[in-house]
């Protein structure tokens, strides 16, 4: 975490905040005009921040098991490209070429999501 950073339970329960973390964060909001006893109140606070910071880790491992999962389909694709190296210019069948190039595509939309979800674990950080 950078020092320009507040704790992640406290950010990413903001009222503004996706999924549960920012449902927390307005639940907060919405409790703290509910004229609550103090003891009360530092205990729904607590137990609200507890479960934000649980949204935060689920939201976190998700990320990261999408990023996994996104490297073994480049990884896939990859081995399918070794298909290149047995080609010549001469080849006959001139679909297995369209077929390469979709495996490009393919590859560049895998690499693409596991940026994006790795992208979206590092704003959680």
């Amino acid at each position: 975490m950078s020092a320009r950073s507040s704790s992640p339970a406290r950010r990413s329960a903001g009222p503004d905040a996706p999924g549960a973390a920012g449902a927390a964060g307005r639940l907060r909001a919405v409790l703290s005009h509910a004229g609550l006893d103090c003891e009360c109140r530092e205990r729904l606070d607590a137990a609200l921040r507890r479960f934000a910071t649980q949204e935060t880790r689920r939201a976190a491992r998700r990320a990261l098991a999408e990023a996994r999962a996104r490297r073994e389909d480049a990884a896939a694709i990859l081995a399918l490209l070794d298909e290149l190296d047995h080609l010549t210019s001469e080849e006959t069948d001139r679909s297995v070429f369209l077929e390469l190039s979709l495996l490009f595509h393919d590859l560049a939309q895998a690499a693409t999501a596991g940026a994006d979800a790795l992208a979206e674990l590092a704003r959680e950080e």
